[in-house]
């Protein structure tokens, strides 16, 4: 996220940061991901490989190499189950913008890489949030950007 919350210009990141991708991968490895369609279409080989794949679509009933589901509440339901089942899986909202914003109430965790840019022309961005409500736990300074972790305070 930038400066100006921006996440997405025209379908793509407004920037690229190698090392980004290399820790959202280190990150989501063996977990499961979920993502708007628009998310999904923007991947450039299609499902992200080590991972679980949900992609919620109205529109959609199968992609390939993913789990499709109606609406959020559907997807983190299939989550559930296999948390009820013994898994340990931990379940990343990987984009878009309305993705995180139905989100972002039921989070408990927001893994943030805050890019030191604010792009003029973004056209989409991440849902403003209280940040009185969450608190900083992580922070790892790179140059012209942060991997930071925030908390829910309780």
């Amino acid at each position: 996220m930038a400066r100006n919350r921006a996440i997405g210009i025209d379908g793509t990141l407004p920037w690229h940061l190698p090392d980004d991708l290399a820790h959202f991968k280190d990150t989501t490895w063996g977990h499961a991901i979920i993502m708007g369609r628009h998310t999904f279409e923007s991947l450039p080989h299609g499902a992200l490989p080590g991972r679980r794949n949900i992609v919620v679509s109205t529109t959609l009933s199968s992609l390939p190499g993913c789990e499709v589901c109606a609406s959020l509440d559907e997807a983190l339901g299939i989550c559930a189950q296999d948390v009820e089942k013994g898994s340990r899986e931990e379940v990343f909202i990987i984009g878009g913008a309305a993705l995180y914003k139905a989100a972002l109430p039921l989070a408990k965790r927001m893994y943030m890489t805050l890019v030191d840019q604010e792009p003029t022309n973004a056209d989409t961005f991440f849902p403003e949030f209280d940040t009185g409500q969450w608190r900083e736990t992580e922070h790892e300074q790179h140059k012209g950007f942060a991997f930071t972790l925030w908390t829910l305070k309780k």
